[in-house]
């Protein structure tokens, strides 16, 4: 699904010398690299703060946990997602709210959204999935009318670029009160182990997010706030350096395997290729993922499988039908849409090394299969 040998063989000699610095260095955590990288991410989102931590599962968690949220609160977020959203709320004692997706861009759907707001309602965590923004006017919209905080899960996402209503254009992750990514080493920019991070351009939630993951820490051994220990390691600073530069190239790799993928399948009745809201919001294609419409999708994995082409599901089972995330509450016909597309989507490789003669055998696999 992800060829990062095939990455890495590009930039290795750029990773192993600042790996090496580091390790003659000895300043492995919290160390100046850690801080030079902070600094080029601010730059390059156009944010005012980043603070990094140590995996974006972390990130959405401190992010709340700074936001003052109370146990109790209700946090609307997406059904169709990984789990980790909707994980950290449980967590915190917060209530999740889990509502809806829209049918096209598989993003949180806004008459969703309005629908499940309550008294209770604190925040909106809109899943910038795939790679492609949520609707942040309507969201912001809603937020402002209702007093809510917005915190963008942006782990899929990052270089994204959305265009609001009024022409202004912002870096995914930097339209809300504050936002979380991921580093994992399969996402857009990732690193060679675990990492995360939090954007914000609140001061006082900056300042606030420092302490918390460094142990409620902003001198040694004196502890404000509750906090836990969540830091950025210099070696994975160092990779995310070296990664940051090219992250406009990587995504533009992404994009234009994408289009070939597209224009591969146009025509093909069962075969429903990723919608993108260019008015909205650039697709950085985290996941290629399509939708199989004629019942073939359980059939199609096996075959990709057989075939040695790698493929995904993402996701198989909504959140709200999750053993650990059942409630009452919910009702299946508030979640149609997602109910279905656990039935047909299916994801395909995706990665800045993917070649023609790649994309030839797959999209030809596919084809094949489901018109067989």
């Amino acid at each position: 699904m992800v060829d990062l040998k095939g990455q890495y063989e590009a930039i290795k000699e750029m990773v192993n010398s600042s790996v090496l610095e580091v390790l003659d260095s000895t300043a492995f955590i919290n160390g100046p690299k850690v801080h030079e990288f902070q600094k080029n991410l601010e730059d390059y989102l156009g944010v005012k703060h980043v603070i990094p931590c140590a995996n974006g599962t972390d990130a959405l968690q401190i992010a709340m946990m700074g936001l003052g949220l109370k146990p109790g609160d209700e946090v609307i977020t997406a059904d169709f997602t990984f789990a980790a959203t909707v994980e950290v709320i449980a967590l915190l004692g917060l209530t999740p709210v889990l509502v809806d997706v829209e049918p096209d861009t598989f993003n949180i759907d806004i008459d969703a959204i309005k629908k499940a707001i309550t008294p209770n309602t604190k925040a909106i965590v809109p899943v910038h999935l795939f790679g492609q923004c949520a609707n942040m006017d309507a969201i912001m919209d809603i937020a402002k009318e209702h007093n809510l905080f917005v915190i963008e899960d942006n782990a899929q996402a990052i270089g994204a670029t959305y265009t609001s209503k009024n022409g202004t254009k912002q870096k995914a992750g930097t339209i809300g009160h504050v936002a979380s990514t991921s580093f994992f080493p399969s996402k857009n920019l990732g690193c060679y182990g675990d990492g995360g991070a939090i954007f914000t351009n609140d001061g006082d939630l900056a300042h606030a997010i420092r302490g918390i993951v460094n142990h409620g820490m902003y001198r040694r051994y004196y502890h404000d706030v509750v906090g836990v220990n969540s830091r950025l390691d210099s070696i994975q600073a160092v990779v995310l350096n070296t990664k940051l530069p090219k992250l406009d190239a990587y995504n533009k790799a992404r994009q234009n395997a994408a289009e070939k993928y597209t224009n591969a399948f146009k025509g093909e009745e069962n075969i429903v290729t990723p919608f993108i809201n260019d008015s909205q919001s650039t697709h950085v294609f985290h996941q290629y993922t399509l939708k199989i419409t004629n019942g073939k999708r359980d059939a199609l994995v096996e075959h990709l499988n057989s075939k040695g082409i790698p493929c995904g599901v993402y996701y198989p089972v909504p959140l709200h039908s999750q053993k650990a995330y059942q409630d009452s509450r919910y009702n299946e016909a508030d979640f149609t849409v997602t109910n279905q597309l656990i039935k047909e989507v299916i994801s395909l490789p995706m990665h800045t090394e993917l070649d023609d003669e790649q994309i030839t055998f797959i999209t030809n696999t596919v084809k094949q299969f489901i018109n067989g």
